[in-house]
């Protein structure tokens, strides 16, 4: 089995190029890369251009008009000529089995479920220098300033599934097929703000839809760069879900019926 690793990007391309080059030395080499690029920035666009590619890949592009990830994703969704989807964000480096453990656990009617380490400023900088492959010694992690340093722990085995189990969706370490997100529609294009609409929504509406959630946290190990957070309130997103689940609208009204 092959798939398809959607990447969420927003003009930070130094981030962008320490996930390309994580991702050319994974163990199950990779099929296809699409950039889902919410924007139409100059500077992505020539270092794609100019990128020395070891894939298929797509760069996907949309005017730069707010926070419209979601309807990103559903082109990306369109484009992508595998039937497994995996998807990232632009800001998380991935461990060097990162899509051999998505591809061994990848079943019909599962939906995967990875966690990230939240790197250090230090081990960031260290990583943008040139040093990619510093956090995959997951002990160098637990001294040197990162969160969720656990999450880095690369257990292989089933014993993890019991232990590191997890309830929730990560947006940034997640994978499903292309049937299953389909089935509901994709991502609802409703919610115009981050978060909820491309995690927590997604994750309610697959599980209702009968689609089973699988860890492969600490299996499928993601690492976020450091930036500042910017968050912004969630009433607005939060008040749409819990409408739809009330509802039980489960296949959402506009997704990827507005791109057909």
């Amino acid at each position: 089995m092959n798939a398809s690793i959607i990447i969420s990007v927003y003009k930070n391309v130094e981030n962008l190029k320490l996930i390309l080059d994580s991702l050319r030395i994974q163990t199950k080499p990779v099929s296809e890369i699409i950039i889902s690029e919410d924007g139409e920035d100059i500077g992505m666009h020539t270092f794609v251009e100019n990128y020395n590619w070891f894939c298929s890949y797509q760069h996907l592009t949309q005017s730069d008009d707010g926070w419209r990830k979601n309807r990103a994703l559903n082109r990306a969704i369109i484009a992508a000529k595998n039937e497994w989807l995996i998807f990232i964000d632009g800001d998380c480096v991935l461990h060097p089995r990162f899509v051999e453990m998505h591809l061994r656990y990848a079943a019909p009617n599962r939906i995967l479920l990875g966690k990230r380490v939240k790197l250090s400023p230090v081990v960031s900088q260290k990583m943008l220098e040139g040093d990619v492959s510093f956090p995959f010694k997951w002990w160098r992690l637990f001294n040197s300033g990162c969160r969720y340093a656990d999450e880095g722990i690369f257990i292989p085995f089933c014993l993890s599934r019991q232990l590191r189990s997890t309830r929730s969706l990560t947006g940034c370490n997640m994978s499903f097929s292309r049937e299953a997100i389909m089935s509901i529609n994709g991502f609802d294009e409703e919610y115009i703000r981050p978060a909820v609409g491309e995690d927590a929504d997604i994750y309610w509406r697959l599980k209702a839809n009968g689609y089973e959630p699988f860890s492969v946290r600490n299996r499928a190990i993601a690492y976020h760069l450091y930036h500042k957070e910017n968050w912004t309130e969630q009433d607005e997103n939060l008040a749409i879900m819990r409408r739809n689940q009330q509802s039980n609208q489960v296949i959402c009204l506009k997704g990827i019926n507005n791109h057909e």
